[in-house]
């Protein structure tokens, strides 16, 4: 898959909207979706309830080897769990997603999001909330994924590696922005490209 930095109007052709939001505005390569209170992907765990109702704009692929980045901007994510990241939106039951929740004046949650089967889990570590950016970096190796955080688009950190059963050939990603309690912000998405997978081939032990 050539990269494609240079060609946001030919991603954004492709991409579609799994429940469009009321308000949103694509302009200067730049895609701005103000979030509707009490919209969440939540499935079960823990907290016994399933949220399947926020906004997600995404693409189909079958290709098995690729990186997809983005850049997220919350500059006034305000309210406990605001927020907006990148997404594998299958169906339902079977996604992730990776973002920064805003917890308090004084701490977010940088975490990942896995649902398999129904289920989620969440992987997380607390940043300061004076961190008003993240840019994500989604790879795929066949039905295995690794999501990658950085600061600048140029160095990259491992947030997770993982596995979806439902991910066959095609499978759908893109982005999200969502507010779970009563509030409302506007999430900026930009720098989206698509280029090989930066996610190289193990090369320790060897398959069982």
């Amino acid at each position: 898959m050539r990269d494609m930095s240079l060609s946001f109007d030919k991603i954004i052709s492709g991409f579609k909207w799994n429940r469009s939001p009321k308000d949103y505005v694509l302009k200067d390569n730049q895609i701005l979706i103000t979030t509707a209170p009490h919209t969440d992907l939540w499935q079960r765990t823990y907290y016994h309830f399933q949220n399947d109702n926020a906004p997600v704009f995404q693409m189909d692929s079958d290709e098995l080897f690729f990186s997809f980045i983005v850049k997220t901007e919350f500059m006034d994510s305000h309210h406990r769990f605001d927020q907006c990241g990148v997404v594998l939106y299958l169906d339902g039951e079977n996604w992730a997603k990776a973002s920064v929740e805003f917890e308090n004046s004084e701490f977010s949650h940088l975490g990942s999001v896995v649902t398999n089967h129904g289920y989620s889990d969440w992987a997380t570590t607390e940043i300061s909330s004076d961190v008003k950016s993240m840019w994500y970096r989604l790879s795929r190796r066949e039905d295995d994924f690794c999501i990658e955080c950085s600061d600048d688009g140029l160095k990259w950190k491992q947030m997770r590696i993982f596995h979806l059963f439902e991910a066959n050939k095609k499978i759908r990603f893109g982005i999200y922005a969502c507010s779970p309690e009563e509030s409302s912000f506007t999430a900026v998405f930009s720098e989206m490209r698509l280029c090989e997978c930066a996610w190289k081939a193990h090369d320790g032990q060897k398959p069982d």
